[in-house]
């Protein structure tokens, strides 16, 4: 019977590691009952994360096939990276008019697929000083920016608790700063959903 047990655990988690969140770590004790109510709530996080994955990538087709958006499982959570240009006008942090309907499309997965989980706004700009947008760094255009997106999303309904953003800055790139095309992706913002961290009764 505690072999089978094992065999059950040893599964769910290749599981879990399959799906991508390989930077959840999890420590298992002979005998718990609490390591596999553990691993069946992670299980059931993670689906809830894929189910989502999938209908933002149907509702963003078009923005994704023209490199507007990527929806991607990372470890920190479902990330939905915009490039800023598509959000904002150079220097700006006023969210432009035609990326308010990609917006919602999000909106509507937040209140319905993933209604219970947070979600953090991420802010980020390349390396390029500030110069006549009257920021005082890259610090302040990308809180803005993240602010802003936190701002609608507020308004489309999705419950403020669960909302948080912060703002990087120039300091976290995902390419080179050193071509045009690395500093546009770098120029960008994500909304990353985030999978539930609750503890159980033995650990509170």
């Amino acid at each position: 019977m505690r072999q089978n047990r094992m065999f059950f655990v040893t599964m769910v988690l290749g599981g879990l590691i399959a799906i991508g969140f390989s930077g959840c770590t999890i420590i298992f004790q002979k005998g718990r009952r609490t390591d596999v109510e553990r691993i069946s709530k992670l299980k059931s996080d993670l689906s809830e994360l894929e189910r989502a994955k999938q209908e933002l990538e149907s509702r963003l087709k078009n923005e994704i096939n023209d490199k507007e958006v990527k929806v991607e499982m990372l470890s920190k959570g479902l990330v939905i990276t915009f490039v800023a240009e598509v959000l904002f006008d150079s220097g700006k942090a006023q969210l432009r008019k035609d990326s308010l309907p990609k917006l919602d499309k999000v909106a509507g997965v937040l209140n319905t697929t993933v209604a219970d989980l947070n979600v953090g706004i991420e802010g980020y700009t390349d390396n390029e000083p500030i110069r006549k947008s009257g920021w005082k760094s890259n610090w302040e255009l990308s809180s803005a920016r993240s602010l802003s997106v936190l701002h609608y999303l507020s308004q489309k309904n999705v419950s403020e608790p669960r909302l948080a953003a912060i703002g990087y800055g120039e300091f976290k790139p995902v390419a080179l700063n050193t071509t045009k095309e690395g500093r546009q992706k770098n120029r960008r913002v994500e909304i990353v959903i985030l999978p539930k961290t609750e503890k159980t009764k033995s650990e509170e």
